[in-house]
């Protein structure tokens, strides 16, 4: 099935912001985190949205995504490049070169690195803000410690293929709206390699590879957010002819806290207040993450008030600073009272609707006296 169009997957514009697309990553992610959403599919879509995400969200791969699309040169692997998965661009040369021969021809036989390899982690909240070490387990392609790779039984040798004589390609002629021209494909006998064994190994039966279960250990940085990812060098596919492996990419899936939300690296925090607390003021406990502080409401507070809490937030991940923790305050109107607060909210009622408000000081003046 193809891939849907990263804009439209985001439901931005091509000329969206960051912010625009950071916005909407969140708004999506929230929606579609399998922490929250447990309907079908729900996690393949929270994948698609990462993914989005992760080339929108980075300038290189987002100029190159505008230009080729999901063809691109940074979904190709081997390159070490920092994408995913095989198969690299193609453009006319190669084309061409699959009618006429050319330069667009590769050696089957020079050394390949390996392909990147991508692992999903899933971290609490507080781990991604502090940062952590993990060890996680992952079923690797490596070399085979049989044939060191060769593919071949110990004490013999691959020999050059007598199909290709060891170009890895066979030429077919084919016509074609121009004429009858040769077709170049692939040998179906040795598989592109160039090299036949004849007798294969019996540990990796031929492969040179073997897939085993590897510990990891990695550490994670304070301040990473969910959905970024971190590069693991030389952990990925084994190369290919004596090449370097690729690599790792971890990318996380933060886990939503109980009561905080993140934007970037600020903290959210809902502060539920009482009426009267609004009305007189006070000092009140407010939770951080840090820990917790103390923080001054002043008399008259309304509701949907936002304060602010200097360098209470995530440290950011490529050491800018600390962010802040923001707390919007909401006023809650009681629901049950008992005769003696209704008596004194009548008593309220009346200073109010007399404009006692305009007279011998403000309304919430009257109020703390009430209260006192």
């Amino acid at each position: 099935m193809a891939k849907r169009d990263y804009y439209e997957v985001l439901g931005v514009d091509k000329s969206a912001s960051k912010d625009e697309i950071k916005k909407a990553y969140r708004k999506l992610s929230k929606k579609y985190h399998p922490d929250i959403n447990k309907e079908a599919g729900a996690d393949e879509k929270f994948k698609e949205i990462a993914e989005a995400y992760e080339v929108l969200s980075d300038d290189q791969k987002k100029a190159n995504y505008d230009q080729f699309g999901h063809d691109g040169p940074q979904f190709g692997g081997g390159g070490g490049g920092g994408g995913f998965g095989g198969g690299g661009f193609g453009g006319f040369d190669d084309i061409f070169s699959s009618f006429f021969g050319g330069g667009g021809r590769r050696d089957p036989n020079a050394p390949r690195q390996g392909d990147d390899l991508q692992y999903r982690m899933d971290i609490s909240f507080e781990d991604a803000v502090f940062g952590v070490e993990r060890e996680f387990e992952v079923t690797k392609e490596e070399e085979c410690s049989t044939c060191h790779g060769s593919g071949a039984k110990p004490g013999t040798q691959p020999t050059t293929c007598s199909h290709c004589n060891g170009a890895g390609e066979i030429n077919q002629a084919v016509d074609t709206p121009f004429g009858r021209m040769m077709n170049r494909q692939t040998c179906r006998y040795c598989g592109g390699t160039g090299k036949e064994i004849k007798e294969k190994c019996t540990t990796c039966h031929g492969s040179g590879t073997v897939n085993r279960r590897k510990k990891i250990k990695i550490t994670i940085p304070a301040g990473v957010d969910d959905g970024q990812q971190l590069r693991v060098s030389g952990e990925g596919a084994p190369g290919v002819n004596g090449g370097p492996a690729g690599d790792l990419y971890v990318v996380f899936r933060v886990k939503r806290h109980e009561y905080f939300d993140r934007d970037g690296d600020d903290i959210l925090y809902n502060l539920n207040i009482s009426f009267p607390r609004a009305a007189l003021g006070g000092t009140v406990e407010v939770p951080t993450i840090h820990g917790t502080v103390e923080l001054k409401i002043p008399a008259g507070t309304q509701s949907g008030k936002r304060f602010r809490l200097r360098g209470k937030g995530v440290k950011n991940v490529h050491g800018y600073g600390t962010g802040d923790q923001n707390i919007t305050v909401h006023v809650q109107t009681p629901t049950k009272l008992t005769e003696r607060q209704k008596e004194l909210l009548k008593e309220l009622a009346e200073i109010e609707g007399d404009g006692a408000t305009n007279e011998g000081g403000s309304f919430f003046d009257k109020v703390k006296n009430k209260f006192k």
